[in-house]
């Protein structure tokens, strides 16, 4: 699993790759600190190459958003492909999160 944080257009971009699998997860979380420890800048969670997300995965983007919000910041879901997006609509999170195409 990869992962990158940019700043684009005044928001922090997270782009996730691969299989943000159970294996994964420990890792993942490490790489996305700064996002938080953000409290200035709406974030960006780039899916675009995003294979597969485990509960694992879902607890994490789901603590990230809860800070994003506390803080008063959006956080967004784009390109999330269609079986992600099954996995999403399954759990009950589409509810929860914002989702964005390109």
């Amino acid at each position: 699993m990869k992962t990158k944080i940019e700043e684009i257009d005044g928001r922090l971009v997270a782009v996730l790759e691969g299989e943000f699998d159970t294996s994964a997860a420990a890792e993942v979380e490490e790489a996305l600190q700064p996002l938080y420890a953000n409290n200035e800048k709406d974030i960006v969670m780039d899916c675009t190459g995003l294979e597969y997300i485990a509960s694992s995965g879902l607890r994490i983007l789901l603590a990230i958003l809860k800070k994003a919000k506390s803080s008063g910041h959006r956080m967004v879901l784009k390109n999330v492909n269609e079986d992600i997006m099954s996995v999403f609509k399954m759990t009950g999170f589409v509810e929860l999160f914002e989702f964005e195409k390109a």
